[in-house]
């Protein structure tokens, strides 16, 4: 059973950083697409960052030069480390891994498919 739990969300003053953890159990996530997803109130779901099967990060603009995806294989854990944080990045922030059988990785990276595995959330508030 694939089980993916974030961890590290909270409070945090405008400027100030987090890093949030995803913990991949039930596979081997080293060789799989992953990514972290955002949802704020009132607005749909988006990917914020994604990595592909060889560690090549992807970003979506508004969080380029201040987030940074990365993961341990070894730990099979996947970290999205958020500096410089605004009001506006609060939201829920959600962990997901894995393509559609069939889909190109790189659809799933970008963000234009969405991935498959998904994690519960962590919440990220970020005051002004």
């Amino acid at each position: 059973q694939v089980q993916l739990v974030e961890s590290g969300g909270g409070l945090v003053q405008a400027g100030g950083s987090l890093r949030l953890s995803c913990a991949a159990s039930g596979r081997d996530f080293s060789t799989n697409v992953m990514g972290w997803y955002r949802q704020a109130p009132g607005k749909s779901r988006e990917l914020v960052a994604g990595i592909s099967r060889n560690d090549n990060p992807y970003y979506e603009d508004s969080v380029k030069g201040r987030f940074t995806i990365s993961r341990d294989k070894t730990k099979n854990t996947l970290y999205l480390q958020m500096n410089s944080l605004k009001p506006e990045d609060t939201a829920m922030y959600y962990c997901a891994s894995n393509c559609p059988d069939g889909t190109n990785s790189v659809m799933c990276v970008m963000g234009v498919v969405d991935m498959v595995y998904w994690g519960k959330g962590t919440l990220v508030t970020v005051s002004s």
